[in-house]
């Protein structure tokens, strides 16, 4: 059973690498506005950074030896959490709308949730289900009523599926192999991971790399590509596993609800968007059912 203090550190983790991935969103988007790098090949870049720079970060930590069985475990992790989450997400973006896209990417901690529940036999209180709700319920008025309302492209049944599916993987990511994630560090765990992802994606997407005009990309491109490749890849997939270690599933899933308050907050000041009490109301929602989630008898039961 976790400590208060490891539990703690879990949720801090969690706090940093959601507000990394909600800033990443409209950087992200700026990057891809020149046109020259395209969706597909910003999710290879990210593959492929997070490969080096965690095999990279492996030298200056402890070794630690990997079972040869859990191979098998880690390139399934790869897999589902990696590999298909973003062949799924970055296919259906790319058919639907951005408000669907991001509507479907809150559907996380429900999908979790119900695995957990199957699979682990997390117990659904009344508190954890009223959690989900109130956090969903926060994130879709920050979607709806948010910057991404400004968004074009229409709805497209497949793209939501997608959209769908890739939260699916990442729900099964989260529940299925929760002992190779408690098992291992936070670098070696990626290290792995990532490699995997790489031998499964790069060699499709090897032309992509050689057609891109790299010289003429401006510099404040380079640096938003430096700002996802760093932060929105690295640093936060580094604390991601220290709340996967201590919380639970569903606990995890539910910081997935901060980064459209972290997005909302950059357009804010960047002068994309205003402040309104809509977006106070929904934010006190987002953080009332990370509250509810964390004091529910699951957690408590740790």
């Amino acid at each position: 059973m976790p400590t208060k203090k490891q539990q703690r550190t879990g949720h801090l983790a969690l706090l940093g690498s959601n507000v990394i991935w909600g800033v990443m969103a409209p950087v992200s988007k700026f990057v891809l506005a020149g046109g020259i790098i395209s969706s597909a090949l910003l999710t290879d870049l990210r593959i492929l950074a997070g490969t080096v720079l965690f095999w990279i970060a492996s030298m200056f930590t402890k070794r630690e030896k990997v079972d040869r069985k859990d191979y098998i475990k880690l390139f399934g992790a790869a897999l589902f959490s990696t590999t298909l989450n973003q062949i799924c997400y970055v296919k259906g973006v790319s058919l639907t709308s951005p408000v669907d896209a991001t509507i479907c990417t809150s559907t996380l901690p429900i999908w979790t949730m119900l695995m957990a529940a199957a699979w682990l036999r997390e117990p659904v209180t009344g508190k954890k289900a009223g959690g989900v709700l109130l956090g969903l319920c926060g994130a879709l008025i920050l979607v709806l009523f948010g910057v991404h309302s400004a968004s074009g492209g229409t709805s497209n049944l497949w793209g939501d599926i997608l959209c769908l599916l890739s939260q699916v993987c990442y729900g099964v990511y989260l529940v299925f192999f929760q002992d190779i994630i408690r098992k291992y560090s936070p670098v070696t765990l990626m290290k792995w991971k990532y490699t995997f992802a790489a031998m499964m994606l790069l060699p499709f997407s090897f032309r992509d790399f050689s057609g891109v005009q790299w010289a003429s990309l401006p510099l404040e491109q380079w640096a938003g590509l430096g700002y996802v490749l760093l932060f929105g890849t690295f640093l936060s997939y580094l604390m991601v596993p220290l709340g996967q270690k201590y919380l639970r599933p569903t606990l995890v899933a539910m910081y997935n609800y901060l980064q459209p308050v972290a997005a909302a907050a950059v357009a804010i000041m960047w002068g994309l968007d205003t402040f309104s009490i809509v977006k106070v109301v929904a934010v006190a929602l987002i953080f009332a059912g990370v509250l509810l989630v964390n004091r529910s008898k699951a957690a408590e039961s740790r």
